[in-house]
């Protein structure tokens, strides 16, 4: 089903999501770590530091920071790669799972009371 919004439909939709992310008890997460969650999520693994610094197009540490957040959240983790130590992949968790669950109740809860 695809929804047809305008610009400022589609801005109150994110206010509005937005707005009860900072209203609920779940974690505060900026929009790079929100960016970085769904990619993991969304996106089939593996995941790496390297991988998703290439895939927002930043650098390493600053995935590293983000990913520091959003361990101790336990919304992923990480481990080094068997195959090379070089490369740290990080994992899902059900917390993250169950976070992004939320997520996508609220935007579907928002985009109905919008429409």
């Amino acid at each position: 089903m695809a929804l047809d919004l305008r610009a400022e439909q589609a801005l109150k939709l994110w206010q509005a999501v937005s707005m009860g992310l900072v209203h609920d008890d779940k974690p505060d997460l900026t929009l790079r770590q929100m960016t970085i969650l769904l990619t993991v999520y969304l996106e089939p693994p593996p995941h790496t530091v390297r991988g998703l610094a290439a895939r927002l197009n930043v650098t390493k540490p600053v995935i590293t920071r983000a990913l520091d957040t959003m361990g101790r959240m336990k919304l992923i983790k990480r481990r080094r790669d068997e195959a090379d130590r070089r490369n740290v992949v990080i994992q899902r968790t059900l917390e993250g799972s169950l976070f992004l669950e939320h997520v996508g109740d609220l935007i579907r809860l928002k985009a109905h009371e919008l429409t």
